[in-house]
């Protein structure tokens, strides 16, 4: 992809920040009908959790390779 095409896009998303948040749409139906704030916490550690394990597996092959590399 072009340099240029990537910045207008960036650009355009922080012009329109709605354009970029998005949900699906279950989570925001469930979020918009519970009054309970315990499942707003659930479903926002859960996306936590997701996010982390991509940064475990990453860091866990660098230091795979570290080692391989220093012995």
């Amino acid at each position: 992809m072009k340099p240029t095409i990537v910045i207008i896009f960036l650009i355009i998303f922080l012009l329109f920040p709605q354009v970029s948040e998005a949900q699906c749409a279950m989570c925001r139906a469930v979020l918009e009908s519970e009054e309970n704030a315990s499942v707003a916490e659930g479903i926002n550690n859960g996306i936590v959790y997701l996010m982390a394990i991509p940064y475990v597996l990453f860091a866990c092959l660098f230091y795979i390779v570290y080692k391989k590399m220093k012995s």
